[in-house]
């Protein structure tokens, strides 16, 4: 029979809540030590009934520190040894990086949209406040406890809060990313509470992703598109135009060839009316300066005053010229020479 002088555990694994520790052929005595290290609980069990819990630092059993172990064993006159009892050591630092997702959509009733099916993925954190509520409720007396254990558990509690949340929040869709911060807060805070008699508690929680049906971001995109559109339509045509003209250039072929006929006629159109414009200005002004001629004018032979619509003057049979025999240009009455071509009149 080997008699225990040191009990500790050093935990090399990232995933083990509850460890037992392995007594094989040995027994405890009086003036074993215990270590209990910084992020540990250790807890006596006696025929699977739990006593003593010993938090972090270095101890010397005797009959003072395992008074309910002392009440288990009815030891009348203190502690005896050597004796034989269930050890077991609980972690209690955080466990981070938790999983979490929902399997199937959360239906959700948007004022814009109707019903929606939403999905949600994120992580979260966990520790063990109370070694000895946890091991009453969860863990039992098991050699070992994994995170494994526990977190398909975890996860459904996650869900069906978050399903409660979001259901109760009648936060818009399109602003559910904004306050995924606020949300998570909420959830951590619900699960804390439903789990503080287990021993656990919800250090950490967050979302990593919150995304709607295909559909309505294909329509969500869609609708920023034409909004971006809507206010650069102008820009957008004339590059289109660019575009296609550079396109047609390319390809000399059939398609080519009437797309690039397409776009002359567009641009021939453009064109037209650019210079109809300008003939319609000038023919306008040519206008305009017929209107502002005096009513009557002055023969350029016998200076009488004679209308200025008149061909010949009715004094002396002069004839007014009001068109430019070598061009054309109609003319001012008693203008000498063409002031297009320079032609004498």
């Amino acid at each position: 029979m080997g008699m225990l002088k040191l009990i500790e555990w050093k935990d090399e694994t990232f995933d083990t809540i509850v460890y037992r520790f392995d007594m094989k052929k040995d027994y405890i005595t009086r003036g074993s030590k215990l270590t209990v290290r910084e992020s540990q609980a250790c807890v006596f069990c006696h025929k699977g009934k739990m006593a003593d819990v010993f938090l972090p630092g270095f101890y010397t059993l005797d009959t003072d520190n395992v008074p309910l172990l002392t009440k288990l064993m009815s030891w009348k006159y203190g502690f005896e040894s050597p004796f034989k009892s269930d050890v077991f050591f609980v972690n209690t630092k955080q466990f981070t990086n938790q999983r979490w997702g929902t399997k199937n959509p959360i239906i959700i009733r948007d004022a814009d949209y109707g019903a929606v099916r939403v999905r949600a993925f994120g992580t979260y954190a966990f520790k063990i406040t109370d070694a000895f509520f946890f091991m009453k409720e969860l863990s039992g007396t098991v050699p070992s406890y994994k995170t494994s254990d526990i977190s398909e558990w975890l996860r459904s509690m996650v869900v069906t809060r978050i399903t409660d949340i979001i259901g109760e929040s009648k936060i818009p869709i399109l602003d559910m990313a904004g306050n995924l911060v606020e949300l998570g807060e909420i959830v951590a805070k619900q699960l804390c509470e439903a789990l503080a008699e287990t021993g656990i508690e919800i250090s950490a929680f967050n979302f990593e992703n919150f995304s709607m049906p295909e559909a309505l971001e294909k329509a969500l995109d869609e609708s920023t598109s034409l909004g971006i559109l809507g206010k650069n339509m102008d820009v957008y045509m004339k590059k289109a135009q660019a575009d296609a003209l550079r396109d047609a250039a390319k390809n000399p072929g059939m398609a080519g060839t009437a797309m690039g006929a397409g776009m002359g006629v567009g641009m021939g159109m453009q064109m037209g009316h650019i210079f109809g414009n300008m003939a319609a200005g000038a023919a306008q002004g040519t206008a305009n300066s017929a209107q502002t001629l005096p009513d009557t004018i002055k023969c350029p032979s016998c200076k009488a005053e004679i209308s200025s619509k008149s061909k010949f003057c009715p004094e002396c049979g002069y004839a007014i010229k009001t068109v430019c025999p070598a061009c054309g240009n109609k003319v001012k009455p008693g203008t000498k020479f063409c002031p297009e071509c320079g032609g004498k009149l």
